[in-house]
């Protein structure tokens, strides 16, 4: 009975030089939600979110773009890519619905440490 042997040559690689170690990738597209703001007072109180694209996808006409949405504008989003597409929309953060009840003793959707959470919920739902 014949015996195998592993190959363990290395592969052939081209040399790298600086600008391929550590330039961008040959394609990239960055989003960031960040720099919440909140807006309005009483019912017409809403937090938006700055949206930041970084590219160099042909596609895109602009190489850097930045917008404010709010979490509503998401839900349009997940919506559309739902009823469009073939492919399985990731989940938003909760409504946090609980938060919006009066008489919490906190600032319910409004307060710091929610923003932020929802902030990098969005941003895990962007990227995805």
């Amino acid at each position: 009975m014949a015996e195998t042997i592993a190959d363990t040559r290395r592969l052939i690689s081209k040399p790298q030089n600086l600008n391929d170690a550590y330039g961008p990738p040959s394609n990239f597209l960055e989003i960031d939600v960040g720099n919440p703001q909140t807006v309005g007072v009483g019912r017409g109180r809403f937090t938006t979110y700055e949206i930041r694209v970084k590219t160099n996808l042909p596609i895109f006409k602009l190489k850097e773009s930045t917008v404010r949405r709010r979490y509503s504008d998401f839900e349009w989003l997940r919506n559309e890519l739902e009823r469009e597409s073939k492919v399985v929309v990731p989940p938003l953060p909760g409504k946090a619905l609980l938060r919006q009840l009066p008489f919490r003793g906190d600032d319910g959707i409004f307060d710091d440490s929610f923003i932020e959470e929802r902030k990098q919920a969005l941003e895990q739902f962007i990227n995805k």
